[in-house]
């Protein structure tokens, strides 16, 4: 293969490569557009088809927080994902055996002259409701939070607490 032939294949090559790199840019931001329209992940089942979206794969946004239920010999805890909320900004109902989660981030105001590019933080309200399973002692509900977790400690009643059974 000649200079030149290598030459052409090798532009080729990179011109292959920007307008594919153009191309995921604009399904990229379409996707966005759809994801703070909606709230969801719209063009997800597209994605398969172009693999380079794959670091771009939005998970569930502040609006669902992500929740973690672990039964616990004596307790049922209940982890819920919340970075960038501040304490206060959250409020836990429980109403018969649904608990629902709600919070709110608030938007960093912008300066004069400051020109945003992208937006992809979240802002605004936030709820996420949970049906709690039966056998739970909800007078005694404890709740923490920190570095952007909380945790929920939800005790059993005894007879609901597991038991160790000897085989004989």
């Amino acid at each position: 293969m000649s200079t030149k032939e290598k030459a052409l294949k090798k532009e080729g090559r990179q011109e292959a490569q920007r307008l594919q790199a153009g191309e995921s840019r604009w399904f990229e931001e379409m996707d966005h557009l759809f994801d703070r329209m909606m709230h969801r992940g719209v063009l997800q089942p597209f994605r398969s088809l172009w693999p380079d979206w794959a670091p771009f794969q939005p998970d569930l946004d502040i609006r669902v927080p992500r929740v973690d239920m672990v039964d616990r010999d004596d307790e049922l805890l209940i982890r819920a994902e919340v970075p960038g909320i501040d304490k206060e900004a959250l409020q836990l109902d429980l109403a018969g055996d649904l608990l629902t989660i709600h919070g709110e981030r608030h938007h960093e105001e912008t300066r004069d002259g400051d020109h945003v590019y992208r937006s992809e933080i979240v802002h605004g309200a936030f709820s996420r409701t949970i049906r709690l399973p039966s056998g739970l002692d909800t007078e005694a509900i404890d709740a923490s939070f920190k570095n952007g977790i909380l945790e929920v400690h939800l005790p059993k009643l005894e007879e609901t607490k597991r038991q160790k059974i000897d085989v004989k």
